[in-house]
């Protein structure tokens, strides 16, 4: 699939640059960043160049990943990272960090939804799957704020930096953005 560019009220979502190794570099430097997050710790700009040179246009090509920069919608920098990878059949993962200075602001819940209602319309996608190391309360707030609904937790349910962690797990399905799905849904609960 080649990339594609989503707007929001606020935000472009749209491919990653080689201009962009600098302000991802800068960003990944952040404890939060690193400590919460799957990328390598300590983060070296060799990592920045791999993942916008190689990673990223590589999981376009084999449609396992898409990753996007969020940048303000009138121009701007990379402010934030997100991305859906596909672990199973139908399900999409979302993947996401902003950069400390634009934290607070509702940008990651924007761009969550936005990349939620393109994997519904464009992907066919039945669920997106949101995961964090239990206790990353920031996380877990961005996701909420973006209509995920929190499940439970996982035991060993993600492998960061080697060592498998508990995490919580929530979904996002197409009928709680208002659209149809791809199949029926039965719940378990009325």
């Amino acid at each position: 699939m080649e990339p594609v560019t989503l707007t929001t009220e606020r935000l472009l979502l749209s491919p990653f640059t080689a201009d962009d190794v600098d302000v991802v570099y800068a960003a990944c430097q952040d404890p939060a960043i690193q400590r919460w997050t799957t990328i390598p710790s300590p983060y070296e700009r060799h990592h920045a160049e791999h993942f916008i040179g190689r990673m990223v246009p590589d999981g376009w090509r084999g449609d396992t990943e898409y990753s996007l920069a969020v940048r303000p919608r009138a121009g701007g920098p990379v402010i934030a990272a997100v991305s859906l990878h596909h672990p199973r059949s139908g399900t999409w993962e979302v993947g996401y960090w902003t950069a400390e200075e634009h934290r607070g602001r509702g940008y990651m819940a924007e761009a969550i939804k936005a990349m939620a209602h393109w994997s519904f319309t464009a992907l066919g996608a039945v669920r997106m799957e949101w995961r964090a190391e239990e206790g990353n309360a920031a996380s877990r707030a961005v996701a909420e704020k973006a209509g995920v609904v929190v499940e439970g937790t996982l035991r060993a349910g993600l492998l960061n930096k080697g060592t498998l962690r508990d995490c919580w797990i929530g979904g996002l399905l197409p009928s709680d953005l208002g659209l149809p799905g791809p199949c029926p849904y039965l719940p378990a609960r009325p």
